[in-house]
């Protein structure tokens, strides 16, 4: 199908040529035959390449979305466990400030012990 329509535009563009030009001789026609079926030869491999490196595009494209989703799945799933982390150590170190509270003030029961005269 496509070499056929290859074919009729480089035969009409050929036409066209002989229309311009009725004067020209035969080994001239066929010249420019020629040369409009090689114009149109390469025409036809740019579309080619330019479908085929459309193709690559397209499925680089899909590629980095897909990359894209992953990476955002997993920062979200990164997000999650630094906010779990960052709970944890605030549960920590209130735990710790707790303890550090009844130490201090057993510490304090001690020094007053140690301060009081003995009971007579």
């Amino acid at each position: 199908m496509r070499k056929t329509s290859v074919m009729i535009l480089s035969w009409s563009l050929a036409a066209a040529a002989f229309a311009q030009a009725p004067v020209e001789d035969l080994s001239q026609r066929e010249a420019a035959i020629q040369r409009s079926q090689q114009q149109t030869g390469a025409a036809f491999r740019e579309l080619r390449q330019a479908q085929y490196e459309a193709k690559l595009a397209e499925q680089d494209n899909l590629n980095a979305q897909e990359a894209l989703r992953a990476a955002q799945k997993q920062a979200d799933e990164l997000r999650r466990q630094a906010e779990a982390a960052k709970q944890a150590l605030d549960a920590a170190k209130a735990k710790e400030a707790r303890a550090r509270k009844a130490y201090e003030e057993a510490l304090g029961a001690v020094d007053k012990a140690w301060q009081k005269p003995p009971a007579k």
